[in-house]
């Protein structure tokens, strides 16, 4: 069995919020699990203990994976199937990705050891001032490829 899914996420661009429904989406779809959405920044976390997946994501501005993200890693996750996504614009600038992957994803799972994925992997993103998009190079294809990924997984 493959128990119920929780995907919490923070975004401030939109580029984490499309990711984690496209992530939601892919899972329901061609996995036919049970998977909750939640928004750190509107909502607080369901009950932990209900699931048995969960998939932590987060944008990065100024160097640094949002506070809520980083906060709900600190959660007991032992004995759950754990995936931590990036979204970042670096990670989708050509030349950068492994860097962004590096400082971003790999650094921040550093300082919670008790958080062992089962995936992890960093996204492009986007900037927007004023309400205005200045870079966008997210790529909805890859992120499905990873949910995918990840729903052959948990179905294990």
């Amino acid at each position: 069995m493959t128990g119920k899914t929780l995907i919490v996420y923070q975004t401030k661009g939109g580029a984490t919020e499309e990711a984690a429904k496209k992530i939601a989406e892919t899972l329901r779809s061609k996995f036919h699990l049970e998977v909750d959405l939640v928004n750190l920044k509107e909502q607080k976390p369901l009950e932990l203990t209900q699931y048995k997946n969960v998939i932590v994501g987060g944008g990065v501005r100024n160097g640094r994976v949002y506070g809520k993200v980083l906060k709900f890693l600190e959660n007991d996750l032992t004995g759950k199937k754990v995936a931590f996504f990036v979204c970042s614009s670096w990670a989708g600038t050509p030349g950068s990705y492994d860097n962004a992957k590096a400082k971003f994803v790999e650094k921040t799972l550093s300082k919670y050891p008790k958080v062992n994925p089962m995936g992890a992997e960093a996204f492009g993103g986007r900037i927007r001032y004023f309400r205005k998009t200045m870079i966008d190079n997210t790529d909805i294809t890859k992120v499905e490829v990873w949910a995918e990924e990840l729903g052959k997984k948990i179905a294990q």
